[in-house]
C-alpha cells in the first residue's frame, strides 16, 4: 500500500502532520475554504490553493493505487505474477509505468504475432532470441518450423511469422519502452508542415516548423493541436531512426558474428518503425497535451481568481450600456443596491446614428436617476458608443464617467434560466445591460451568475480537459467568494451556493426563507433554514455577514465557535461588540494594536493562527478585503489608436494574461500587448509573477500597427 501522506509531504514540502491532519478533515466531510479559514492550527496554515492542489494529488494516488491492484489482480489470476515483477508493481509511481508492465499481459485484438503463434511458432521465435545455443542461418532453422495444416509453406513465411512475435515482445518490454520514451522527450523534435502551403490561416507560422519537445512552451503544444484538428496541420514526432534502432539492437544482438545479426536488425527496425514509435509517439504527444493542459487550466484560474477579485463600485448609481450596431444600444439604470430602476434602447450608432433621440434620452436619465457612473461593455460598437458617452458628459447637470467593462457571458446569462427567473418580464436584450450595470458596481456577485467558461479570461479554454477545467474554475469561485464574504440579507441564490457547505438547494432555501421571514438578525437563525443542519452551519458561518444584525461579531469573519475567545479578548482591552458595529475603527486599531499574541493565545485556549485573524477582523469589522485593490480606471473622454504614439505613457488595466504576455486596456478600440519581456527589468518566468487580471497598470507605447490593429506596449521602467 502507498503511504499517501509521506508522499504527499515530500511532494508539497510539508510536514507530515500537517499532511495528515489535512487528510483527515477531508475525509470528515470539511470543505476548503472552511480548513484553510478556520482549521489552520491543524493544517499549518495551507492555503486553500495549496489546498485544493494537495487534494487533486491525492485523487491521482488513489486511482494510481487501485490501478495498480487491478493490474496485480488480473496478473495474479493468469498465474504470471513472479517476485520481480511484483516488486516492479509496487515500486511504479505513475500509471504510465503501471500500464507498460501490464502491456505483455493485457489482452490484445488479433495481430500478426498472435497469427504467428496460433500457427506454432513461438519454439522459432524462441530460438531467435536465445543467447544459450549456437545461432546458424535462420531459414534453415525455419524450415524444421513448417506446417502447410497452419498455412506456413515455406522456410520465409516462418521466418516472418517468427520475427513478427520477437517484434511484438521486444515492444512490450517495460524498461525498453522507458528507456525509449525518455529518448523522445530527450532527443525528439515536433515536426510541423502545412496540409496545404497556399492556404492562408492564423497557423500560418507553423507551416515549416521544427521545435525540440523538451523546449516547446505549453501555449504552443495547444496552437499546434487546434491547428492540426482543424486540418491546417500536419504533426509528426521525429527522432534520428538510428538512435532509437541502435537501442533495441542492443536488447536483441547475441554476438557481433551471429549468423542471426541481420535478421535480429530487421527485427530492431520494424519494431521501431511499426510498433514503438506510433505507440510512443501518442504517448509522448498525450503527455505534452495534458501538461499544456494543465498549465492553461491553472492561467485561466488565476485570470478568473484576478476578475472576480476586482474591487466593487459601490455607493453609485449606474448605467449599463451594451452597445451594438443594427438592433441599439440597450441601457439599464441600476440604483445603488443593484435593484433595477429603468431600462430603454437608443440607436446613436450607424446603421441609424439617431444621436439627437439619443442624447436626449441620456441626459434625462442621468437627470432624473442621479447617474454618476457609466459602465460601457466592450463588445461590438463599443468605441463608437463610447465616442457617444463622452461627448455628452460637458452637458450633464453633475460629474459623470465611464468605465470600459468586460462583457464576455453577458449574452449567455441574458438567455439562462437564471435570468429569466431573475427578469421574467424583461426582454432578453435588456438584461445584458443590466449585468453590465452590476458588474461594476460588484464583479463577484455578477459573474458568479455565469458559467465560468463562458468569462473568456485565459487561452484555449475550448481545448482543455473541460471537466478538470469546470473543477478548476468552481474551486477559484468558491474561494474567491468565501475570501471575501457574502451579505446573507442580500444575497442572490448564485452567490450563495458558493458559499462553504451551501448546496444549490440550501441557497434557494436561505432566500427564501429570508423572503417568507423578513431579513435575519443572527447567523444561528440559518439553522431553521430546511436542510441547512448543524454541519452545514458549521461550514458556512463564518462566511455569512448580518450587517446591522443583534451581534456585531455576525459581521465578521470571526466563527461564531470563537465567539467566547473574541467576546474575552474585547472586554480584556476595554471594547464590546457594540464598538464594532459603531464606526470606530481608529479606536479598535489603537486598542489592539499592541497586544502579546503568543501569550494571549495561551490565556485564551486558542491557536495563534486564529487569534491574529480574529484581531485584523475586529481592527476592520465588516472589511472588503478588495477594497484595498485599485480601482476601476473611470475615463471623461476618448481616445483613438490614431491618437497613440511612441513613448507615451497611459494608464490601464489588465485583461487577460497568458504564457507570453499579458493584455492590457487603455481606452482605444483595441488591447495592448505587453510582450513576457516587457513586463519589467530583468527576467520574468511568467506574466503571472508581474500581473493579474485586473490590475491597473501604468505602460508606455512601443509601436502601434494600424493596418494589423496591434499595439506594442511596455511596463519597464526608463534606464
Amino acid at each position: 500500500m502507498m503511504d499517501f501522506v509521506q508522499i504527499l509531504a515530500g511532494e508539497f514540502h510539508l510536514k507530515t502532520s500537517q499532511v495528515a491532519q489535512t487528510l483527515a478533515l477531508l475525509e470528515e466531510g470539511n470543505t476548503i475554504p472552511f480548513i484553510a479559514r478556520y482549521r489552520k492550527e491543524m493544517t499549518g496554515g495551507i492555503s486553500d490553493e495549496v489546498l485544493r492542489d494537495l487534494h487533486q494529488r491525492l485523487t491521482y494516488l488513489q486511482n494510481l493505487q487501485q490501478r495498480r491492484e487491478e493490474v496485480y489482480r488480473h496478473i495474479t489470476q493468469l498465474e504470471e505474477m513472479t517476485p520481480e515483477l511484483e516488486e516492479k508493481l509496487a515500486k511504479a509511481t505513475t500509471l504510465t509505468e503501471i500500464e507498460d508492465l501490464y502491456r505483455p499481459y493485457r489482452p490484445k485484438r488479433r495481430t500478426r504475432a498472435t497469427i504467428a503463434r496460433e500457427k506454432g511458432l513461438e519454439a522459432l521465435a524462441a530460438w531467435l532470441q536465445s543467447r544459450d545455443v549456437p545461432g546458424h542461418d535462420p531459414l534453415t532453422e525455419a524450415a524444421a518450423h513448417l506446417n502447410p495444416e497452419q498455412e506456413v509453406n515455406t522456410p520465409e513465411e516462418a521466418l516472418q511469422g517468427a520475427m513478427d512475435i520477437v517484434a511484438e515482445d521486444l515492444a512490450d518490454e517495460a524498461e525498453l519502452r522507458k528507456k525509449l520514451r525518455r529518448l523522445l522527450w530527450q532527443q525528439g523534435e515536433l515536426a510541423v508542415k502545412a496540409k496545404d502551403e497556399t492556404a492562408e490561416s492564423v497557423y500560418e507560422m507553423y507551416y515549416d516548423h521544427r521545435e525540440p519537445v523538451k523546449k516547446i512552451p505549453d501555449h504552443r503544444v495547444l496552437a499546434v493541436n487546434r491547428g492540426e484538428k482543424e486540418a491546417f496541420l500536419k504533426v509528426a514526432l521525429v527522432i534520428p531512426e538510428t538512435v532509437a534502432v541502435t537501442q533495441l539492437e542492443k536488447a536483441l544482438l547475441v554476438s557481433e558474428t551471429d549468423p542471426r545479426n541481420e535478421t535480429l536488425r530487421a527485427i530492431a527496425v520494424d519494431t521501431w518503425k511499426r510498433l514503438l514509435l506510433p505507440s510512443l509517439e501518442r504517448e509522448v504527444r498525450n503527455e505534452l497535451t495534458e501538461r499544456a493542459e494543465a498549465a492553461a487550466i491553472i492561467l485561466f484560474g488565476k485570470n478568473m481568481a484576478g476578475l472576480l477579485m476586482q474591487p466593487p463600485v459601490t455607493g453609485k448609481r449606474v448605467m449599463g450600456i451594451d452597445p451594438a450596431y443594427r438592433t441599439g444600444c440597450k441601457l439599464a439604470v441600476v440604483d445603488e443596491t443593484g435593484r433595477v430602476l429603468e431600462t430603454t434602447t437608443i440607436y446613436p450608432v450607424p446603421p441609424q446614428n439617431e444621436m439627437v433621440n439619443s442624447a436626449a434620452t441620456v441626459k434625462r436619465m442621468v437627470a432624473s436617476h442621479g447617474i454618476t457612473a457609466m459602465a460601457i461593455g466592450n463588445g461590438t460598437g463599443s468605441r463608437e458608443t463610447e465616442q457617444f458617452i463622452a461627448s455628452l458628459i460637458p452637458s450633464f447637470p453633475h460629474p459623470v464617467a465611464y468605465a470600459i467593462v468586460s462583457e464576455a457571458g453577458a449574452s449567455v446569462y441574458s438567455a439562462s434560466k437564471l435570468a429569466t427567473k431573475e427578469f421574467p418580464d424583461m426582454d432578453v436584450s435588456l438584461r445584458g445591460a443590466v449585468s453590465i450595470a452590476r458588474r461594476l458596481q460588484d464583479p463577484l456577485a455578477e459573474l458568479v451568475k455565469i458559467d465560468p467558461k463562458a468569462i473568456g479570461v485565459g487561452q484555449y479554454q475550448h481545448d482543455v480537459n473541460q471537466k478538470q477545467l469546470e473543477e478548476r474554475l468552481s474551486g477559484v469561485v468558491e474561494d474567491s467568494v468565501n475570501r471575501v464574504g457574502v451579505d446573507v440579507n442580500t444575497a442572490s441564490p448564485s452567490l450563495l451556493q458558493y458559499v462553504a457547505g451551501i448546496s444549490k438547494t440550501v441557497a434557494e432555501n436561505i432566500v427564501a426563507h429570508r423572503e417568507a421571514n423578513g431579513g435575519y438578525t443572527d447567523r444561528k437563525e440559518l439553522l431553521k433554514v430546511p436542510r441547512l443542519g448543524p454541519a452545514a452551519f458549521t461550514q458556512c458561518a463564518g462566511f455569512l455577514r448580518i450587517r446591522q444584525g443583534k451581534n456585531p461579531l455576525d459581521n465578521t469573519a470571526v466563527h461564531p465557535e470563537s465567539y467566547p475567545q473574541a467576546q474575552s479578548l474585547l472586554n480584556k482591552v476595554g471594547l464590546t461588540p457594540a464598538d464594532l458595529a459603531a464606526d470606530r475603527s481608529s479606536l479598535l486599531e489603537e486598542k489592539l494594536a499592541d497586544l502579546k499574541l503568543e501569550a494571549l493565545a495561551k490565556e485564551l485556549d486558542m491557536g495563534l493562527p486564529t487569534l491574529c485573524d480574529m484581531v485584523a477582523e475586529l481592527k476592520k469589522p465588516g472589511r472588503d478585503p478588495r477594497e484595498e485593490l485599485p480601482k476601476p480606471v473611470f475615463r471623461t473622454d476618448v481616445m483613438k489608436m490614431e491618437d497613440l504614439e511612441p513613448e507615451m505613457e497611459l494608464t490601464g488595466t489588465v485583461r487577460n494574461v497568458i504564457d507570453f504576455g499579458a493584455f492590457v486596456d487603455i481606452g482605444v478600440k483595441q488591447d495592448g500587448l505587453v510582450h513576457i519581456s516587457e513586463l519589467r527589468n530583468g527576467f520574468v518566468k511568467h506574466p503571472l509573477d508581474v500581473v493579474a487580471v485586473g490590475d491597473v497598470v501604468t505602460v508606455r507605447v512601443l509601436s502601434v500597427d494600424l493596418k494589423r490593429q496591434r499595439i506594442a506596449l511596455t511596463m519597464k521602467k526608463e534606464k
